[in-house]
This record gives structure tokens, sequence and C-alpha cells, in this order.
């Protein structure tokens, strides 16, 4: 067991594994994560999970998208090739407001997309990480790190009490799935 870096909880019901979230919260046994195939309302409460900064970044991609938008509908309409058309002032904000808009939301779209992958370390031809195939399709899973929680028996008992379906040791990470 020298060897081992995380446990592993495999739970078949999603109120299971919150009963052993608790269970193992009561007993000061941190944990790393869990996995679960479907969102589970409150768990990140449960964890500790700190509120995303997605909408911070989502506001600076908007102030940029504006930013543009305006700059470039400026400096073609009014700079570099102003036109006289029907008599309108060349630098008319009223016309300039449906193209600012657009090119807010794209730019504001496609960098919360670059985001969400860059933070979530989803590039292309990455493997995926997954502590227990098993949490894509129909159990749920508490990752304990083995190494921060040396009371191994301790957490076992506590999960396969807390309703485990089968307490595993793993030696890696993340599984493959070659």
């Amino acid at each position: 067991m020298g060897n081992t870096k995380y446990i592993l909880g495999s739970f078949a019901d999603p109120d299971e594994m919150m009963h052993g979230i608790d269970k193992l919260q009561k007993n000061n046994v941190s944990i790393y994560d869990c996995f679960t195939p479907m969102p589970i309302h409150g768990i990140e409460d449960k964890l500790g999970v700190k509120p995303s900064r997605l909408p911070i970044a989502a506001f600076c991609f908007g102030a940029l998208g504006t930013t543009l938008g305006f700059s470039l509908l400026y400096y073609t309409m009014v700079h570099d090739w102003p036109m006289n058309i029907g008599g309108k002032p060349s630098f008319a904000i009223p016309n300039f407001v449906p193209v600012t808009f657009e090119v807010t939301i794209l730019i504001c779209a496609l960098g919360m997309v670059a985001t969400f992958f860059y933070r979530n370390h989803l590039f292309p031809g990455r493997t995926p990480r997954v502590m227990d195939l098993r949490a894509t399709d129909d159990r749920f899973v508490i990752a304990i790190d083995a190494r921060e929680n040396t009371d191994h028996a301790l957490i076992d008992s506590l999960l396969k009490e807390a309703g485990a379906v089968e307490v595993k040791y793993n030696d890696r990470k993340y599984v493959s799935y070659e």
C-alpha cells in the first residue's frame, strides 16, 4: 500500500455518495475529488469548491470585443475612408451599434470557449483523464488522496458503511482508455 496514490469509493446511488462525503468530512478525511456521470445539485458546496471566475473572463472578452468592434468601425468609416452616405455624418454612433454588438458577442463567445478548454485541459489529442471508467457511465466515485490520509483502514470502513459498492486502491492518477 506504500505505492497507493488514491483510494476510490464507488457508489451506485448519488445519495449514498453524498452520505459518504458527509461521513468522510465528519472524520476529517480530505476528499480529492468526486466523479459522477451526471451533475449533482449541491456537491460543490459540500466539497468547498470556489465559485467560477469565468464571468470575469466573459466581461474582459466582451470589453475587448466592444473595443475592437468600435475601433474597426471608427477607423474604416471616419479615419481611413470617410464616405458621405445620404448626407449623414461619418461618425454616426447609432450606425455603429449593430456591428459593435455583433463583434462583442463573437469575441466573447470565442474567448469563453478557448478559456473553458484551457482551464479544463481539453486540448486536441489529449487522452481523457478519468479515475474510474465507470464514473462516466453508472458509478459515483469519491477519490481520496492516500498520501494525505494515512489511515486507509478507517477510510475503507467509512466508505463501506456509507454504501460503497467497491473500494479500490489506485496506484496511478488516471486510467487510460487503451
